[in-house]
C-alpha cells in the first residue's frame, strides 16, 4: 500500500524542502521505531520463555537504529534540522512498545504489523518520489524500506493478526503513525 507521492513546492528551493520535510520524517520515524522495540524488550526481554521473541526485538531494534544513525548523518550533512518532536516521539513510541507488550506477544506483534505497514507505504511513496533525482537516497530508502517489510513479516508469523483486538489496536496505530508523519513534516 503506498501513498501517493507530494509533489516538491513551486519556486526556487522547492525540491531542497521537500526533501528536507523527507529526511526530518524518516529520521523521526526511525526514532520511534527504535523506541517501539526497546519498550517491548523492557516488557518482553527477561520474561521467561520469552527468549525467542526477545531476540527478534533485539534484532529488529537492531535494523532501526541503524537506519536511525544514517539519517542522522544525513540530515548533518544536508543540513536539516529534526523534528522538534523528537523528545515526545521518544516517550510515545517507548510508550507504545510497552503498552503493547503487556497486552502480551502477540499484541507487540500487532504494533509491529501497524507501523511497518504505514512505514512500507510511506518509504514506497518517497522512492517514487525521488527515484530520478536522488537515485543513491532512493537506494537506501529502498534498503530500509525491505528491513521494515522483514519486521512485518516476521510479526505476522508470530501471530499479529491473531492478537485480541488486533484490527482496532492495528487501527488505532495507523493512523497515530499517519499523524505523526504530517506532523513531523513541519514541526
Amino acid at each position: 500500500m503506498s501513498e501517493r507521492p507530494i509533489p516538491p513546492r513551486p519556486g526556487p528551493g522547492g525540491q531542497e524542502m521537500r526533501l528536507a520535510q523527507m529526511l526530518r520524517v524518516d529520521h523521526a520515524g526511525e526514532l520511534g521505531a527504535v523506541h517501539i522495540y526497546r519498550g517491548q524488550r523492557a516488557v518482553l526481554g527477561e520474561a521467561p520463555g520469552r527468549s525467542s521473541v526477545a531476540a527478534t526485538l533485539a534484532e529488529m531494534e537492531d535494523h532501526e537504529a541503524r537506519h536511525l544513525a544514517r539519517f542522522d548523518e544525513l540530515l548533518v550533512r544536508r543540513g536539516v534540522r529534526p523534528t522538534l518532536l523528537a523528545p515526545l516521539w521518544r516517550a510515545t513510541g517507548f510508550a507504545l512498545g510497552v503498552g503493547t507488550a503487556l497486552l502480551g506477544e502477540k499484541a507487540a506483534h500487532a504494533c509491529t504489523d501497524a507501523v511497518e505497514s504505514v512505514i512500507e507505504g510511506h518509504y514506497a511513496s518517497q522512492i517514487a518520489e525521488i527515484g530520478d533525482r536522488e537515485p543513491e537516497l532512493a537506494g537506501e530508502l529502498s534498503e530500509f524500506r525491505d528491513d521494515e517489510l522483514e519486521h512485518q513479516r516476521q510479526a505476522i508469523e508470530g501471530g499479529a493478526r491473531e492478537a485480541p483486538g488486533a484490527r482496532l489496536l492495528s487501527s488505532m496505530i495507523r493512523a497515530g503513525c499517519r499523524a505523526a508523519i504530517k506532523i513531523s513534516e513541519r514541526i
